[in-house]
């Protein structure tokens, strides 16, 4: 059992930055690969990145990619998005996720087991 909690987010405007924080709870947070989503209102979750055990292969959706950097502390437990050049597309709940780690980056919602309550962040044009 995998418990986590997002943090981070908020209200900014086009072009500013925010790090989202995801800490898990329990001893075998490094087994898993942790992900980031994100669901604006009215559409589905959607992927935006994520991140293997290991720290070492990371995948993004294109959208972000060049903008959003994902990366782990496995002695802290947490997971982080550093979100830069934000874009009023990117207002969002942003959900931090926990998968069992298969030996690829997986995108698929359906492969993450555990996932955090969500942190708003709104971008305003």
């Amino acid at each position: 059992q995998v418990q986590l909690v997002e943090s981070g987010g908020g209200l900014v405007q086009a072009g500013d930055s925010l790090r989202l924080s995801c800490a898990a709870s329990g001893r075998t947070f490094s087994s898993y690969a942790m992900g980031w989503f994100r669901q604006a209102p009215g559409k589905e979750r959607d992927f935006v990145a994520a991140i293997r055990r290991s720290g070492t292969i990371t995948r993004y959706a294109d959208s972000v990619k060049g903008r959003f950097t994902i990366s782990r502390d496995n002695a802290k437990n947490t997971v982080y998005l550093q979100m830069n050049s934000l874009k009023a597309e990117d207002t969002a709940v942003y959900y931090c996720a926990a998968s069992t780690d298969y030996g690829v980056v997986t995108t698929a919602e359906t492969e993450y087991r555990y996932w955090g309550q969500g942190t708003q962040v709104t971008v305003s044009s």
